[in-house]
């Protein structure tokens, strides 16, 4: 028997009891009658709120998550790619909520880079799965000549230009990361991927 039916049968027995006290043979007057009647209706209640609490319990949704431990080595893989390259950065990665994961500046990184990396990972998890794209870069390429590109600028935490990539397990987004401080989104963008492919391989 599963924990759920151990449980179920756990709690069926006080209904179970007042069921049978209220079926027995009654030789009382009308008010044990009334009685017999009203522990009828609540044994047939006990037993449908456990039927519906059975099925409740057994549709509990389950979610992917991004781990603190893979967003921390993301964006320090992030700030160490665009540093061979002579870029000083900031890399935030955010969770599928948009919530701030983990956050590396590099050595003298301007303090705006925490600003543009944060709007650049808010915009790819936001977005992306609108537009069915991995980088903020391709997002931008579909609306720039659009009439969306103004309004979405405008959305509160989002920075809508290059350096925005996607973080998938599967086909599910849990989550993004976005690099800002080298000299074009486009190059933020090179830093953001390897930092997504350096962890690929542990989000399956």
């Amino acid at each position: 028997m599963t924990i759920l039916g151990v449980l179920g049968s756990a709690l069926l027995r006080p209904c179970q009891s007042l069921w049978l006290r209220a079926n027995r043979p009654q030789t009382f007057g009308v008010c044990d009658v009334m009685v017999s009647r009203s522990l009828t209706i609540v044994s047939l209640a006990c037993a449908g709120s456990l039927l519906g609490w059975s099925a409740s319990a057994e549709s509990l949704p389950r979610s992917k998550q991004l781990s603190l431990s893979l967003g921390m080595e993301a964006a320090m893989e992030a700030v160490t790619v665009c540093e061979k390259s002579g870029y000083r950065v900031a890399a935030t990665v955010v969770d599928q909520s948009g919530l701030i994961k983990a956050v590396a500046k590099g050595d003298r990184a301007p303090p705006h880079t925490l600003d543009s990396s944060r709007g650049k990972a808010y915009a790819a998890v936001s977005l992306g799965p609108n537009f069915n794209e991995s980088t903020t870069s391709a997002i931008v390429a579909r609306v720039s000549n659009g009439a969306a590109f103004g309004p979405l600028q405008h959305l509160p935490g989002v920075f809508l230009v290059p350096g925005g990539v996607v973080i998938k397990s599967g086909e599910d987004v849990i989550g993004a990361i976005g690099v800002g401080g080298a000299p074009g989104g486009d190059k933020d963008e090179v830093c953001a991927q390897a930092a997504v492919a350096k962890i690929a391989d542990r989000l399956k």
